[in-house]
């Protein structure tokens, strides 16, 4: 099935970034909820991201551990999120989850808005 965060390390979360998977997934009416999908694809105006809540790892997934959450990435998405961290943010400006990676930003949808 998968692997292990200690094998794949294509991925970081932010202490802000956990807290806020913890609250979308206590709030979440399913309770088989066990993760959160984080996905990536790449087109002409450049890397789209992806979230939604798992109940179950899907074939060919990497189940990553990071602190107690179960993070699962499917094989496409996996060189494209290699080196990622993902950040929150709660501003006025904007609210939302930022993907930082090697030579890429995503924030918000709306980059620089957080300051970061």
């Amino acid at each position: 099935m998968g692997t292990t965060e200690q094998e794949v390390g294509i991925l970081a979360l932010t202490d802000s970034a956990v807290a806020a998977i913890r609250r979308v997934i206590a709030d979440a009416s399913d309770d088989d909820i066990r993760g959160i999908r984080i996905a990536a694809s790449s087109d002409c105006d450049g890397l789209r991201y992806e979230m939604g809540l798992e109940a179950v790892a899907r074939q060919d997934d990497a189940v990553i551990h990071i602190r107690d959450l179960i993070v699962f990435v499917d094989a496409q998405s996996r060189p494209l999120l290699d080196g990622t961290e993902v950040d929150f943010c709660d501003t006025p400006a904007a609210t939302g989850f930022i993907f930082n990676g090697p030579e890429r930003c995503s924030v918000c949808g709306k980059r620089g808005t957080c300051g970061s």
